[in-house]
């Protein structure tokens, strides 16, 4: 992988760079200028033996974009503690967070899989009011807001619609803001498709339909995430001229059969080399080139160009598909020590820890996790998060 400088860090990599923020469970050095509630200048609470830290394991579940193995590795060598990522696919990652919350305490998840999610009851509500810098997050998350102005449309689930939860306990989306957040946004982008310049010719790539484009037949591929990949065929078919769509992000049982045909057509007519799930997938299928034009994610382009080949993501006519995403809480994480007691995460204050008995010290859990958020919204002001 090619080097990863600061600003691809912040960009790209920001689910597994807010891990480091557990500031409770790390160094107890700190430095004065550095932000309140920061690795280097923890905020008072309560006190943690360092000696212990490293058997503390942070688990933390997401997809392969921002699951980056430099970013853990770093975080580890710096702060101690163990921090297991696991890359997986958008439907993994919402099975195991609907299904297996005991088996993760951060969930890096995209805001259309929050109406899948959070009624399963697994992630707990953010209290917002320890977020430190919460009211300086770009306001098309916390406010419904861009340029000042509140935003009238929006098709699909856009992220002021699952942004806050209506109480501490509820599994139901607020109306307006509240005290409780489902997830801290940590990164969006726009998608688009990419393509290899070198094998399309002297073909210009400006519209979505050209992944039609009988010129490609045999070497496009589509992403396979429902949520998501319904949303890039539309936008070919609308593109293509052959529909048009009240909301491509909450079709009509009408629409959906209708752009179900006309993909099973497009399948049988051999326009699709493969359908993609993981952002490794997507890399692997145009590096190798078996596919010359696919939907793309922006990282996955980076990669591709990090082994040298020549790849381009295009500024379509028809403009791009957006996204977003945030990371969230397990209902049931907690920190897991080697001989030691750890409090579960809404278990309140820990007792107070009995002096001179380093194996057994007290972790309150929520003071950690908070501390990351308020890290972590620190980490977003180079690129725009944070104002």
């Amino acid at each position: 992988m090619a080097k990863i400088s600061r600003r691809y860090v912040i960009r790209t990599g920001l689910a597994a760079g807010a891990a480091i923020a557990v500031t409770r469970c790390a160094s107890n050095t700190q430095q004065a200028s550095a932000p309140s509630g920061t690795p280097n200048n923890p905020a008072s609470g309560p006190e943690v033996n360092t000696n212990q830290v490293k058997d503390v394991t942070l688990r933390m579940i997401g997809t392969g974009v921002s699951q980056i193995n430099e970013i853990r590795n770093k975080a580890q060598e710096d702060l101690g503690f163990k921090i297991d990522v696991r890359a997986l696919s958008t439907e993994e990652n919402n099975q195991i967070a609907i299904t297996q919350p005991g088996q993760y305490d951060l969930f890096d998840g995209e805001y259309f899989s929050l109406p899948l999610v959070v009624p399963s009851g697994n992630l707990q509500a953010i209290d917002v009011s320890k977020i430190k810098e919460f009211d300086k997050i770009v306001p098309i998350f916390t406010q419904n807001k861009f340029d000042g102005m509140k935003v009238e449309q929006a098709q699909g689930t856009y992220p002021y619609k699952v942004m806050y939860l209506q109480d501490q306990d509820s599994k139901e989306f607020a109306t307006e803001p509240t005290n409780w957040a489902t997830l801290i946004p940590f990164q969006y982008n726009a998608d688009t498709l990419g393509y290899r310049p070198d094998l399309v010719g002297s073909t210009k790539i400006e519209s979505w339909a050209q992944l039609f484009d009988s010129q490609f037949k045999g070497k496009t591929s589509i992403l396979d995430i429902p949520s998501i990949g319904i949303m890039d065929a539309a936008m070919v078919v609308e593109a293509a001229g052959l529909m048009k769509f009240g909301d491509k992000g909450n079709m009509t049982k009408a629409e959906i059969d209708q752009i179900t045909d006309i993909l099973k057509q497009q399948k049988r007519d051999g326009q699709f080399r493969a359908f993609w799930k993981t952002f490794d997938e997507s890399v692997n299928l145009m590096a190798a080139g078996e596919v010359v034009l696919q939907s793309m994610w922006s990282p996955a382009v980076t990669a591709v160009k990090s082994k040298g080949i020549q790849c381009v993501y295009a500024p379509l006519k028809e403009g791009y598909r957006a996204w977003g995403g945030g990371v969230g809480l397990s209902k049931n994480s907690e920190v897991r020590k080697t001989g030691c007691r750890a409090v579960p995460l809404r278990g309140g204050e820990a007792p107070t820890p009995i002096p001179h008995i380093s194996e057994t010290p007290y972790i309150n859990q929520e003071e950690c996790l908070h501390s990351l958020f308020n890290f972590f919204t620190a980490l977003l002001k180079p690129c725009g998060l944070i104002f």
